[in-house]
């Protein structure tokens, strides 16, 4: 049986990296079989998240007496990953051929393969995580929700950004940044909650000591954020469980606290990417895309407000590859967080021919690689050129799940020349594979100032002050 992954073969073939198998024309392919088959039957996946929301996705699948119909398995097991970081879910529900809801129901269980995100979710959303077959008629209907945030500039305001590698903190007085200021820490090494709220502090701290008062907070970092509390995060991996709970969880409840109570808002760094897109623009329909330390990902919906999705692009798969690389985390291969982000860099050095500095910490390493692309270096611009690839395939899958108009490109491995050459191959894939797409969605590179510190100044937007 031909797999999945073979379905369809790149036009652009990223140079470090052969093998690539791109989701988005996987997934296409399998589309265009299911259709031609005459045996199309609907799937559609319904997932319930917080406050009774309902995400529901229709599609097909081949009926199960045809020949192909093995592939509706893997089809639909990584369409059900990018569904549940995309939007976020506990209880799931596959209106569909009974084999791919009892495929399902195994695989994404406390002891399936994909365990990792049946238990991620499970405790993001404090239910027993479950999967749920039924007929397609008798899915859910979608129930939807939308967040009003943002976009407040009125008076003095403190706004950060927590990275794996440094925080970045901006002074930001009626919407123009009057001080900025980039630090490099180590958070994920870190066992004892106070060493985050000492960092941050001191950010915080640096920040008002350049305006006359400080009138609210905003913040973003990459992870789960659920009314200001911490549900998972990779920046306190290294907190034991219990005093995750007992005292990272109040972290930003008790800086507010220290703040005297002040607007104090926390969100999801990959949220705040997509509103500050969405305000340089003025347009909606925005997705940002932060290449850092792991990958990032937000989405402002057509109407301007913040979804409620999860919108955690690091563990939405986008190579179909069976020997992609596997993420450390999750354990899954040919996830986003090994193609958008300095992991990629690291992964991709030494297939150019270029050996790390084992000394040096990951922003020093991901230095050393651009300083030697600033130098004219092939080995260096070859890997810039791959992950430009991997780009221009992973904004046309994403398409296949979002409304876009806007993508925004930002983040610590777009500094510098990388950032061009990442934005022109992804241009060129777009046209080249998805010339549809190319026509109506716009890909953006902000200026070098908006990549470093633009992040900090649209969280400062995020609390209202009244």
């Amino acid at each position: 049986m031909i797999g999945l992954h073979e379905l369809d073969t790149p036009r652009i073939v990223p140079q470090l990296h052969p093998q690539f198998a791109p989701a988005v024309l996987a997934d296409r392919a399998y589309l265009q079989k299911v259709r031609e088959s005459g045996k199309a039957v609907p799937l559609v996946i319904c997932l319930e998240r917080g406050q009774g929301e309902v995400s529901v996705y229709q599609t097909q699948a081949f009926d199960e007496s045809h020949p192909l119909a093995p592939l509706n398995l893997r089809y639909a097991e990584r369409t059900l990953k990018m569904l549940l970081w995309q939007r976020g879910g506990w209880h799931v529900i596959v209106g569909g051929p009974r084999s791919i809801g009892e495929h399902l129901q195994k695989v994404y269980s406390s002891g399936g393969t994909r365990a990792f995100d049946s238990d991620f979710m499970g405790g993001v959303y404090e239910h027993p995580f479950t999967v749920e077959s039924t007929s397609p008629d008798k899915v859910p209907e979608a129930s939807e929700g939308s967040l009003q945030i943002g976009r407040h500039l009125d008076g003095c305001r403190i706004g950060f950004d927590l990275g794996a590698t440094d925080r970045k903190v901006a002074a930001v007085i009626d919407g123009q940044s009057v001080y900025s200021e980039e630090i490099v820490w180590d958070p994920r090494n870190s066992a004892d909650p106070s060493y985050h709220f000492n960092e941050i502090m001191a950010g915080l701290k640096s920040a008002a000591s350049h305006m006359p008062r400080v009138d609210a907070i905003g913040g973003s970092s990459a992870g789960v954020y659920i009314n200001n509390r911490p549900r998972v995060a990779s920046l306190f991996r290294g907190i034991p469980k219990d005093l995750f709970e007992a005292k990272t969880t109040r972290l930003f409840l008790d800086l507010q606290q220290a703040w005297g109570g002040i607007p104090f808002v926390v969100v999801n760094d990959g949220e705040v990417t997509a509103l500050a897109g969405s305000m340089s623009l003025n347009d909606n329909a925005v997705l940002g895309i932060a290449l850092g330390s792991s990958q990032a990902g937000g989405y402002v919906m057509p109407n301007g407000g913040i979804s409620t999705w999860l919108d955690e692009l690091a563990f939405v798969p986008v190579d179909y590859d069976p020997q992609a690389p596997v993420d450390e985390w999750s354990g899954d291969p040919g996830v986003g967080a090994q193609y958008f982000s300095q992991q990629a860099v690291f992964r991709l050095a030494p297939v150019a021919g270029i050996q790390l500095d084992p000394k040096l910490g990951p922003a020093d390493q991901l230095k050393s690689v651009q300083s030697l692309l600033s130098k004219g270096d092939e080995r260096a611009k070859s890997i810039f050129e791959t992950i430009g690839v991997y780009v221009g395939y992973g904004v046309a899958h994403y398409a296949d799940f979002y409304e876009l108009r806007h993508v925004l490109i930002l983040g610590r491995v777009t500094s510098g020349d990388g950032g061009y050459i990442v934005l022109d191959r992804a241009q060129e894939v777009m046209r080249t594979e998805f010339p549809e797409l190319a026509e109506k969605i716009e890909l953006h590179l902000p200026d070098e100032k908006t990549r470093r510190v633009g992040q900090a100044v649209a969280a400062a937007s995020l609390p209202a002050t009244h």
